[in-house]
């Protein structure tokens, strides 16, 4: 591995615990390993390197020796310790989203001109028990993404995990968000791209209706890990689990395959471009803005009505905001990390100005 780049790295097994120092993390492979963790940060050693948002809104900043029974906490599932990650429907968001979030942010961020690295290990355990079918983003959790700290902020990666009610299976999936040429980001769009199971276009015919259940879908509580890499420009992901056919996949970052009205795609046509979405990009992607990622439980199911926007906004049960009676009926999303590694290049430098404007 080039020298340039630092690594942090958990796993899961059964021997004492390695001590890990911050201070040299540039140098070598820190391990931790313990059973019956307590606390998250014992399972996952990099929270140095990330600031953490929680299912309130409220910004936790590093999240060592901290849990939180109702968005962040460690479980275990006879075998592994776990982190879990938990984010209700309806409460206080964070920056302009309209969605809850339990989850960390790189604290640095980086360009895409240089390397980038992180892998995750997780399972997904509950996804929201309403929500409009015919809202795309029903039923959903993002688990990892990377985010633009710069411009208009825009994702050029989100991996998602949806599944409808009453199906045993659901799809894992990955966007593109464009990163919109010009002031104006209102006609951004995404593009979606099937891993196991259907993308993000794949809706119900009705409010409650629901699409045929994927054959090669993944269900709750099945494990299945994410490889992502940057470098010199280009976004490759890897997809695994025990009892699917891996997938991999690659994107440019640093030059749009959508810089003008041509190259719109089809899925974008009908999903997007009817709403009043269908900018173009700039015709250098991301290549000027920093960038960073995120991971945890971005729950993307909301009680905003779809007449806001038929693809965001999933009119589901919030009770309120009351979070009790969510987390009581299902509608919440909740994921579970058993292990992730990360690596950043020497170059990457402080993303605090993004924070601050989001808080």
């Amino acid at each position: 591995m080039n020298s340039l780049f630092r690594k942090v790295s958990l796993f899961i097994i059964t021997i004492p615990i390695l001590t890990f120092s911050c201070s040299d993390i540039s140098k070598k492979t820190t391990k931790t390993t313990k059973a019956n963790a307590s606390l998250a940060s014992d399972i996952i050693p990099f929270f140095d390197h990330w600031n953490l948002i929680l299912g309130d809104g409220s910004n936790v900043g590093i999240a060592n020796n901290f849990e939180n029974k109702d968005f962040l906490y460690t479980a275990n599932d006879g075998k592994t310790d776990w982190v879990v990650f938990k984010a209700p429907n309806g409460g206080d968001t964070h920056g302009t989203s309209n969605n809850t979030r339990t989850e960390l942010a790189q604290l640095k961020k980086w360009s895409a001109l240089t390397d980038a690295k992180l892998t995750a290990t997780l399972k997904v355990m509950n996804v929201s028990a309403t929500g409009d079918a015919r809202v795309a983003a029903s039923h959903s959790v993002v688990v990892g993404q990377i985010h633009s700290a710069d411009g208009h902020e825009n994702e050029p990666l989100k991996i998602f995990y949806k599944k409808f009610p009453g199906h045993e299976k659901g799809s894992v999936f990955w966007h593109y968000e464009i990163n919109t040429a010009g002031e104006d980001n209102a006609g951004r769009w995404d593009y979606s791209t099937s891993v196991w199971g259907h993308d993000f276009s794949v809706v119900g015919s009705q409010e409650d209706t629901f699409p045929d259940e994927p054959v090669d879908g993944i269900e709750l509580g099945e494990e299945f890990s994410y490889d992502i890499e940057v470098k010199e420009g280009v976004m490759t992901l890897k997809f695994s689990s025990p009892n699917h056919k891996t997938k991999s996949f690659s994107k440019n970052l640093i030059q749009s395959e959508y810089a003008t009205k041509n190259d719109i795609p089809l899925q974008t046509q009908k999903l997007f471009v009817p709403i009043g979405q269908d900018g173009v990009e700039r015709e250098n992607a991301y290549a000027d803005e920093g960038l960073f990622f995120k991971l945890g439980s971005y729950n993307q199911t909301n009680g905003k009505s779809p007449e806001i926007n038929k693809n965001w906004c999933s009119g589901a049960e919030t009770h309120g905001g009351n979070i009790k009676k969510q987390y009581e009926d299902g509608n919440y999303a909740e994921v579970w990390f058993k292990t992730a590694n990360i690596y950043v290049s020497d170059a990457a430098y402080s993303n605090k100005g993004y924070f601050t404007k989001n808080d």
